[in-house]
């Protein structure tokens, strides 16, 4: 029978544990209807089982009936979307990542002593709208032809999505090389993003098949999927252990897994459980 390897870092980060814990807790004891601005994380499993615990996702603050608990989930918010849900008078409780938090403060620091603010990351993900709202000048960039034809003040700050790969920075900073004066990079990718990475990346190299947990809708399992189908050509993704085929596994000798840092360790052990069902 095959051996089946959980990757050294997988699973559920310290900000996603954090926000989890807070929010269940609210649903608990919260005297009033408890709500997320958009889903917690990007997790569907996850949000629908809060949501059978009575955790409703709304869009925008004004859903929210005055007096009702609002998250602002951990991907983080422009600074006029938490002002504005205060005045509309919803408890507010921010479960911003701590991590993400800093990406926010660096991006408002570069753009108080006068840079030209660049987020490196992926146009339209919520915690890049995010970190755009604490820099409003700021120009996204998801990879280096982002640059073609944008005008590069002397001074330009980088700051970089939580949950990016470290190739991808890399290949932003040497192509803003030359063209400016000043280049201050603040590398904000998460640790953990990193050790999930690499852990993922060494796993796949020894693997036959790997399986990677969580969100298709999750820039870092997506992220870490395509690491891991570069070094592994049977690497499936998938959210739900019911999407396991046996027909994967067939001729393996090792079976790697991994997840994002949005999937629950239970999660990671309900896979397992069932992949060793399936294997021949």
């Amino acid at each position: 029978m095959a051996r089946i390897v959980v990757a050294q870092e997988a699973g559920a980060c310290f900000g996603v544990e954090r926000a989890l814990g807070m929010v269940r807790n609210a649903a608990r004891e919260a005297t009033a209807p408890v709500h997320t601005l958009g889903p917690l994380i990007h997790n569907p499993r996850v949000v629908a089982q809060l949501a059978a615990d009575g955790v409703g996702v709304v869009e925008d603050s004004s859903e929210v009936p005055a007096g009702d608990v609002l998250f602002m989930r951990t991907h983080g918010v422009a600074p006029h979307v938490e002002e504005r849900a205060r005045e509309l008078g919803l408890q507010v409780i921010d479960a911003t990542c701590p991590f993400v938090k800093k990406v926010h403060v660096a991006a408002e620091r570069l753009e108080r002593e006068g840079y030209q603010v660049i987020v490196v990351g992926e146009a339209g993900h919520p915690e890049v709208e995010g970190t755009v709202g604490h820099a409003p000048g700021a120009l996204v960039v998801g990879c280096v032809a982002d640059l073609d034809g944008v005008n590069i003040a002397r001074r330009v700050g980088l700051v970089v999505q939580t949950t990016l790969a470290q190739d991808t920075l890399r290949e932003v900073v040497a192509a803003l090389i030359g063209r400016c004066d000043e280049l201050r990079v603040m590398d904000t990718i998460c640790d953990a993003t990193s050790k999930r990475q690499e852990a993922a990346a060494e796993l796949a190299r020894r693997a036959d098949v790997m399986v990677v947990i969580g969100g298709r809708n999750s820039a870092n399992t997506t992220h870490l999927a395509q690491i891991c189908a570069a070094a592994c050509k049977r690497t499936h993704h998938i959210e739900l252990p019911e999407e396991l085929d046996a027909t994967w596994f067939e001729g393996a000798e090792l079976v790697g897994i991994t997840a994002g840092a949005s999937t629950p360790a239970e999660q990671i052990d309900e896979v397992r459980v069932r992949i060793e069902r399936l294997l021949p």
